[in-house]
């Protein structure tokens, strides 16, 4: 019993210190966000929303900071963008590795996760520089420069979607998995077509871990920095955008403030995504 006991104690104090770890770089970088001082660190100097609201220098805050306005703006933009197309693709692929058997299955798996296990710097200079070879050659055979092909958000997208996919169709295969074929069976035996069935009784089924899927890749393409950093061009969504500011201009309580604002938008996704999922009371 002592033995069980001292197990439970150790086993809790692992928990606390746990979980105050996770915690604890969060909290200081919220709590510096509304300290009234030019630099995110101590003493406390006293309660400020200046770095939240302030229209002027030196405490000028998010919501008048244009640049970190725009860069949110791009990340917005960028995000819903990948995140819809992940999931279309995610939701091909539950139902090709699903529902279909075909050659070379086992390896076009292990292709789908490569992306998750390659470095981001990596898979982003691997993109731009097949992007730029392409558009290079197009530009000297034909004369056409195709600006999409160049470093800027169609890039951005374009390498995001690229690991972003293996995540949506994972999570939405394995709520694929738990389907229950004889609901489809009994709607084609009641006379409905193979689209019909698809739209009213499977896709449905699916939604929660579409949603899911959609918020996760939301969430990883508007926190993203090694991937994106290769390949972005003059349009620099916001995690670039608060990099360049602290190279040039130092760590400033500003910062702390879009963190807050982060925290509190990934925390209500995440709520939103956890209702979703949660299966209705009978």
């Amino acid at each position: 019993m002592q033995s069980s006991t001292g197990l439970r104690l150790v086993y809790r104090a692992y928990m606390v210190v746990f979980f105050l770890f996770l915690v604890a770089p969060l909290v200081a970088a919220g709590v510096f966000a509304f300290n009234d001082s030019l630099f995110p660190s101590l003493p406390w100097n006293g309660f400020t929303l200046d770095w939240f609201f302030s229209p002027v220098e030196p405490k000028l805050g998010l919501f008048h900071d244009e640049r970190l306005l725009r860069g949110l703006e791009n990340s917005l933009y960028i995000g819903v963008i990948v995140a819809a197309l992940s999931v279309a693709a995610g939701t091909c692929n539950a139902f090709l590795f699903e529902r279909r058997a075909f050659p070379l299955k086992g390896l076009a798996y292990i292709l789908l996760i490569i992306p998750l296990v390659i470095p981001g710097v990596i898979l982003g200079i691997s993109i731009l520089v097949l992007a730029s070879m392409i558009a290079n050659w197009i530009d000297l055979n034909f004369g056409l420069f195709i600006t999409w092909l160049r470093p800027g958000i169609p890039l951005i997208v374009l390498g995001q979607f690229s690991f972003l996919t293996t995540i949506t169709s994972l999570v939405i295969a394995a709520r694929l998995q738990k389907f229950d074929m004889a609901l489809e069976e009994a709607a084609l035996n009641l006379g409905a077509g193979k689209l019909r069935v698809l739209a009213t009784v499977t896709l449905p089924f699916l939604y929660p871990a579409m949603f899911s899927a959609f918020v996760v890749a939301f969430l990883v393409s508007f926190e993203n920095f090694n991937t994106t950093l290769m390949l972005v061009g003059s349009d620099a969504p916001l995690t670039i955008t608060m990099y360049d500011r602290m190279v040039k201009a130092g760590s400033t309580p500003v910062l702390n403030a879009v963190s807050v604002v982060l925290m509190l938008g990934s925390g209500l996704l995440a709520l939103a995504s956890v209702l979703v999922q949660r299966e209705p009371k009978a």
